[in-house]
């Protein structure tokens, strides 16, 4: 699956438009900002204030922060978010690598329910912290990706090739194959745990009034490591998991260049993902996220 088409490794660099939902039920609060384009950097948690003035000169209005361990408090996501509001930015959303990927919600091993608990944590932490989007991604052994290789123009990328893909990363864990848990893995069984975690965040989600989007599988579509990736690999499987959640906060962060390296696998084109999810009030987060120009 190595193509132009497939490489989307180019920096820093992610755009977010987020569309309201219309006439969210009754139950949940629902944050909503202000309509039309928002433009994010992403930037890592020790940030310094010559990168807080590259993304003024970028022009960008919003930073995305990644933070894990220690750093995920709703103390220190208040200082984050004052240090960027201070440069006159503003905090579309910041990650904890710790809870995004849990190999032990989506595979259903030892330690789920705590998982489960650390991510509603949380979800009450950015929302103490005055922060109400954040993007989730549900795979159970990382992201895979193979070396770099050019892309149009020149510049070096991150690429995914299948027939040489040995191991997905996360968070520091590698997740080697054939198998990476030892065994193959049902779609059904994915489904149940999908079901089991997100009906336990829904509530959470509604009464904080936080809008989770759900990231593609990166990369999508292909059972690795004897995980299938059937939920977010597929616009049915998409369409299927929303259904599930049942909730207006519970939407899509489409990643456009996972969802090109799914190809026609995927069911149809970023394009027309993106106009069915944006009438359905389920668009939260268009990802064109790593670009840059090439490093002299």
């Amino acid at each position: 699956m190595s193509s132009e088409w497939t490489r989307r490794e180019f920096g820093k660099l992610a755009m977010g438009t987020v569309l309201a939902s219309s006439n969210p039920p009754a139950r949940a609060k629902l944050w909503k900002p202000e309509p039309g384009i928002k433009i994010a950097v992403q930037l890592g948690s020790n940030f310094t204030d010559e990168d807080l003035a590259f993304a003024q000169q970028l022009g960008v209005q919003y930073v995305s922060i990644w933070v894990g361990g220690e750093e995920a408090t709703a103390e220190n996501f208040k200082r984050l978010k004052a240090r960027v509001e201070a440069a006159g930015l503003k905090v579309w959303n910041i990650g904890n690598r710790d809870v995004h990927n849990m190999e032990e919600v989506t595979l259903n091993l030892p330690g789920r329910d705590q998982k489960i608990e650390q991510y509603l944590q949380y979800l009450r932490n950015i929302a103490e912290a005055g922060i109400y989007y954040t993007t989730y991604a549900h795979m159970g052994n990382g992201i895979w990706s193979t070396g770099r290789e050019p892309t149009r123009g020149g510049a070096m990328a991150r690429a995914f090739d299948l027939a040489k893909a040995t191991s997905g990363w996360w968070n520091g864990k590698e997740f080697r194959g054939p198998l990476t848990h030892g065994r193959q893995y049902s779609e059904q069984e994915l489904w149940e745990n999908y079901t089991y975690f997100i009906r336990k965040v829904v509530p959470v989600a509604e009464e904080l009034g936080i809008r989770i989007g759900i990231h593609p599988d990166d990369p999508p579509v292909y059972p690795l490591g004897g995980v299938p990736r059937c939920i977010f690999g597929t616009f049915e499987g998409f369409k299927r998991a929303l259904e599930i959640a049942n909730s207006p906060n519970i939407g899509v962060c489409l990643c456009v260049g996972c969802w090109l390296e799914g190809g026609q696998a995927m069911g149809c084109s970023p394009e027309e993902a993106i106009r069915y999810f944006g009438r359905q009030g389920k668009l939260f987060k268009i990802h064109f996220r790593n670009v840059s120009s090439p490093l002299p």
